[in-house]
């Protein structure tokens, strides 16, 4: 017990003591020992009901609360946040909902309290807003509009394998399409795209960052594997340099991915991938998304209506341009001279239609890549992706 706390017990004892000597009246025993006339007699009546501990402070707690949770239900919110550790209060409160929505639940910030007082919850330090910067990415308005493609960063099993887990995502659903530990090559990367098309059909739009396999630095920012999406009627889409909100839904889900599967890692690759394909079931089938109203993904994807060709054909330009095909060293031949134009776009046909004093657009499908000179000079367009300070037309 505190010493304060025995020093005014004792003080009350002596003071009810001297009152009982009839030498002091109220007015002067609350004088003497600092006390109201209320509180003298407040203390005198606790005395007088033979309570023999009557000097002591009483909880100020009250005797019954009506809004109190009943420790059924309290059992029942500790034990579903035991089996989905990684489910804040909201998730908790739509999954105990759906399972027995009979039942009268507290509200999301009593599930909250709740876990708190079970140790359940760790407090996390709230970050500083970045300012936002340029415009963000397009809105999604419908599932399969555009596919969300990314390397999670590598990291290494127990056993020091490198890991390069592929993840797709469904922009408008969060659907996890897959995760997929291939490194992160043409040859490598291809395979798992025409997976997806065969069993899910194609999507309008793949939206990636610069690097390689999905963007390159050369003419028209494509690489062999957007070359090969546009010709399957995919449209690329890449994000800013340096501007990872641009695919900022497909970055939330990293975080969500490296906490339930990397930390720590498993003891190999076959044993990382079996823990990538559970998590694709659980953030698919079970996690509800707060940003579909609580609903799990699995709930509103649903697989395209474009069927992946059985045949991919070249592209088809208009009679105005005039048709070459891109050679083994990315070369074109153009009135009677060699011009470099992409390795990229080695076996590729490109169309070239004529502009304003002998210059001619070079075009892939529907993109211009650059414009081939009088002096039969081609000089590429840079990609919008281009770094600052680049000027919009570099020579090769």
């Amino acid at each position: 017990m505190a010493f304060r706390e025995t020093c005014a017990m004792e003080e009350r004892i002596r003071m009810l003591s001297d009152y009982d000597t009839g030498a002091f009246n109220v007015r002067e025993l609350g004088e003497r020992y600092g006390v109201s006339r209320e509180t003298f007699y407040l203390w005198r009546e606790r005395r007088m009901s033979g309570d023999p501990m009557w000097f002591q402070d009483r909880s100020h707690a009250p005797k019954s609360v009506p809004g109190r949770t009943e420790p059924a239900l309290i059992e029942r919110i500790v034990e579903m946040r035991r089996r989905f550790p990684h489910f804040g209060p909201k998730k908790i409160a739509v999954r105990l909902r759906r399972e027995a929505p009979e039942l009268d639940w507290p509200a999301i910030s009593t599930i909250g309290d709740i876990l708190s007082r079970a140790g359940l919850v760790e407090k996390v330090r709230r970050r500083r807003r970045p300012i936002a910067q340029g415009r963000p990415a397009a809105a999604v308005l419908a599932v399969n509009s555009e596919w969300c493609v990314d390397f999670k960063g590598w990291f290494r099993t127990r056993d020091g394998r490198r890991i390069d887990p592929l993840t797709v995502t469904d922009n408008e659903s969060r659907y996890l399409l897959d995760v997929r530990i291939v490194k992160p090559n043409h040859e490598e990367v291809r395979p798992v795209f025409e997976r997806l098309f065969n069993d899910f059909g194609l999507p309008e739009a793949v939206r990636s960052d610069n690097g390689a396999p999905f963007g390159s630095p050369g003419a028209g920012g494509l690489s062999r594997l957007s070359i090969w999406l546009l010709k399957l009627g995919v449209e690329p889409h890449f994000g800013r340099p340096s501007s990872p909100q641009d695919n900022g839904r497909h970055e939330r889900m990293h975080r969500t991915l490296k906490e339930q599967t990397t930390q720590p890692a498993s003891a190999c690759a076959s044993e990382q991938q079996l823990r990538f394909d559970e998590f694709r079931q659980h953030f698919n089938e079970e996690r509800p998304h707060e940003a579909l109203e609580q609903t799990p993904p699995a709930q509103i994807w649903r697989p395209s209506s474009r069927p992946m060709p059985a045949r991919i054909e070249q592209p088809w330009y208009d009679a105005h341009h005039e048709v070459r095909r891109v050679r083994g060293s990315g070369e074109i031949r153009w009135r009677g001279e060699c011009v470099f134009i992409g390795e990229a776009l080695a076996g590729e046909v490109v169309g070239l239609a004529e502009r304003d004093q002998g210059h001619h657009i070079v075009r892939f499908c529907h993109h211009d890549l650059g414009m081939i000179d009088p002096k039969k000079i081609f000089r590429r367009f840079a990609p919008p992706r281009a770094r600052r300070g680049e000027t919009a037309v570099t020579k090769q």
